[in-house]
């Protein structure tokens, strides 16, 4: 017989099912049977396989959502918390679970439940496997104005990041600008610390937060320096750039105008995609970073961190290495950076300038002619020397910023995130400019 505490018991069991919450909905029944294994919500079990397993190949879902002006406090306050799992880690990890439920690979099945329970369990279990997987991801869509935590995978592996969608989004293909953290760092950190957010309300685009795991790399840095995530179609690229496509297919915004930027590691990882990517990215951004090719080991990477000599490419010109791109460049370094040496703006800033250089038609030797060089001070704060190379139609195609006296830090960033320097121009800002002044198709006709 099944008493109230029962039928309380498959109530509960039943409305988290129907909200795909099979994991929680089977830890209730079975903590509700004598000798059950009463597994709490969230609580790993011997028997689950590891999440990086989890995921379907090739898929993107949303599984978190915050209302503009929640996310605008925490992130403008710095109040988030550091070292505790975010409501979007936990929601990821129930979705997962949710997933593996609708697979038939759930933690001890239905084993060890009264035959009417097992029963209806099935039932219910059924019903969410039969939803077709696309509806299933779409039918609560992030609503505009929010910061929303999701999951990307493919062959080459998985990683989760937040997205922010501005008030001013309703379908329309808007920009989207990839953001990439530096060490130590996550999505939510790197937010408040560059005020990306902030801007996409006043220039509206949509800005993707990829997030670097501690089962990656132990200081959640991009490996720009392994050669097995320095190729196209292989590794973090082929991640970055997999994750890039989807979210853009999932909210229908122009890919004609995708951009990426980034910080420290971070920004090595955007020059490897712009690279990597060139039929991707329309422009990128590299802040405090270092070139694409120049370490295969953390040896490698640790010297050219200090300013190693070893050429770019692992030999000769940029160009003649294979390292060199078309892809419209805005750099930024700050000329006191002891963490990763200045000198290597000009070697990040030598292999976008390349095939400029190395071009010899009239139209390249002209654009190589327009060279302006503009000095600055930030009231109350840093000066700084921005050199600007115009291409034929006077259209900027690579800005290289120093920032006098600053650091290794996030130019013009907001104290409310981690290392960023308020005193210098707003790099934030600078690189939206930049970026909206080109498209990938311009590029691919001119």
């Amino acid at each position: 017989m099944i008493d109230a505490t029962m039928t309380r018991r498959m109530e509960d069991a039943t409305r988290l099912t129907r909200a795909g919450k099979l994991h929680e909905a089977m830890a209730i029944l079975q903590g509700a049977v004598p000798g059950g294994r009463g597994v709490a919500r969230g609580e790993p079990t011997p028997e689950e396989p590891n999440r990086a397993g989890n995921t379907f190949e090739g898929t993107c879902q949303v599984i978190d959502g915050e209302a503009p002006a929640s996310r605008s406090a925490s992130a403008e306050s710095g109040s988030h918390r550091r070292g505790e799992p975010s409501a979007g880690a936990a929601q990821s990890t129930a979705f997962d679970h949710a997933r593996q439920a609708t697979r038939g690979i759930f933690p001890g099945g239905d084993v060890g439940l009264p035959s009417a329970w097992r029963d209806k369990w099935r039932h219910l279990r059924e019903t969410v496997v039969q939803q077709p997987e696309q509806a299933r991801r779409t039918s609560a869509p992030a609503a505009p104005g929010t910061f929303t935590a999701g999951g990307f995978a493919n062959q080459a592996g998985t990683r989760e990041y937040k997205l922010y969608l501005p008030s001013g989004y309703h379908g329309q293909a808007l920009p989207l600008v990839v953001m990439l953290h530096g060490c130590t760092q996550d999505p939510d950190d790197f937010a408040a610390g560059t005020s990306m957010n902030r801007l996409a309300e006043e220039q509206p685009c949509c800005v993707l937060y990829p997030a670097q795991p501690m089962t990656a790399n132990s200081s959640k840095c991009w490996n720009w320096f392994k050669a097995d995530d320095q190729q196209r179609e292989g590794g973090e690229p082929a991640i970055l750039a997999g994750m890039t496509r989807q979210v853009i297919d999932m909210h229908g915004l122009d890919a004609s105008r995708v951009y990426v930027a980034g910080l420290s590691a971070g920004a090595a990882m955007a020059t490897t995609l712009a690279m990597t990517y060139p039929d991707l990215f329309a422009a990128v951004g590299v802040h405090s970073g270092l070139p694409h090719g120049v370490a295969q080991s953390l040896p490698d990477a640790l010297g050219a961190m200090q300013g190693g000599t070893r050429p770019l490419g692992g030999g000769g010109t940029a160009r003649a290495s294979g390292w060199a791109s078309e892809v419209p460049a805005i750099i930024f370094h700050g000329d006191r950076d002891t963490t990763v040496h200045p000198s290597n703006a000009d070697r990040v800033a030598a292999q976008y300038a390349a095939t400029r250089r190395e071009d010899k038609t009239a139209s390249h030797r002209e654009g190589n002619a327009r060279v302006t060089v503009e000095q600055g001070q930030v009231a109350e704060g840093h000066a700084y020397t921005r050199t600007t190379h115009h291409d034929a139609k006077g259209e900027p195609r690579l800005e290289q910023w120093q920032v006098h006296g600053a650091g290794h830090a996030w130019s013009g960033g907001s104290a409310h995130g981690s290392y960023t320097d308020p005193s210098g121009p707003d790099a934030a800002k600078e690189m939206l400019r930049f970026f909206f002044c080109h498209r990938r198709d311009e590029r691919s006709m001119s």
